[in-house]
Order: C-alpha cells, then structure tokens, then sequence
C-alpha cells in the first residue's frame, strides 16, 4: 500500500504541486525503526522454521540471539528482569518476522498475524508473562500495524532450550 505526500511548493516550483510516493509497507516500518532482520537462524532440532497451511503460515518458536550470535540466556525474575526478557522477546520477534520474510518473499503479503504464543522461563510464583510478551506483541503492532494485532499465550515454563528465558511461536494469514 503506498500513501502520497502532497507537497506544495512557492517560487521553486512556481506554485505547482507534486505528489512523492512514500511507502507504508511493513518493510518501510522496519527500516523507520532502524530494524535490519538478521539471517534466518537454522533450526536447533529436528524441525523446520516455517510450514504453510494454505493461506496460514505457522513458525516454529524462536529463541533470542544477542549480538554475537549467541543465544541469550536466563530465568526471568531471577537472572533477567522483566525489561531485559521483553528486550529477548522482542528479539525473537524481529527472528520471526526474518523466516516470515524468507518463507513469502514479502511482508506486505501478511494480512493478519493470527496467533502468537510465548513461553518464559521462570520461577513458579512468576506472574508478569504477559508483560514478557508483550515485548514481541508491541513490535508486531508497530510493524504490521492492525494487522499485527493478534490472539496471545503468554506461558511461563520451568526451562526453555539452550536455557532462554523466553521463546515466542507465531501463526499468520497471508494473500497470495
């Protein structure tokens, strides 16, 4: 979808208009927020990171990698706070929308992201999940727009693998 800036110019233009075309793609919002997607990390198991279903998309859960490329590490309210596992889970949403993209080619294909499901690792009297995933919820709102909005789990889990404090699943409907 493009939207057009109508700008009106003095004496430079000699009071005519010109219309620039700016994009308002979900790739457009990742770059507005300096959001470049990483290589779509391979598989830690015996899995693939995308099955589509017809017109649904379902990704395997993504664990967040740091800068190094290692994978961030913890429990959630003991090891990491509640900021630093919604950064994880932000992370993991942004590796997410990197297999989306190699699996369709183009995010302005999306036309709903339907499910999200998160797990965090904590301890048992742990209650802020929701807050956690909320980390990777708020990011697909910013780059899907309402088409980011979607139904949740925000589960807390005993262990994560390779010890994550948290990983988020996805599910999403694409045109085609």
């Amino acid at each position: 979808m493009k939207k057009f800036l109508l700008i009106l110019c003095g004496a430079c233009c000699l009071g005519s208009s010109a219309l620039i075309a700016t994009e308002d793609t979900p790739a457009a919002r990742l770059a507005a927020a300096g959001i470049t997607l990483p290589a779509v990390p391979a598989a830690i198991a015996n899995y693939v990171s995308a099955v589509r279903s017809g017109n649904l998309i379902f990704l395997a859960g993504q664990i967040a990698k740091n800068d190094e490329g290692k994978f961030i590490t913890g429990k959630v309210g003991v090891d990491l706070t509640l900021e630093e596992a919604a950064a994880a889970a932000r992370i993991c949403a942004v590796q997410l929308i990197a297999v989306l993209q190699a699996e369709i080619g183009d995010l302005a294909k999306v036309k709903r992201i339907v499910r999200v499901g998160g797990f965090v690792n904590c301890p048992a009297d742990y209650t802020a999940q929701s807050k956690v995933i909320n980390g990777a919820s708020d990011l697909l709102v910013e780059i899907f727009g309402d088409a980011g909005r979607h139904a949740r789990a925000a589960v807390g889990v005993a262990s994560l693998p390779a010890g994550a404090p948290v990983e988020i699943e996805m599910i999403v409907e694409i045109t085609d």
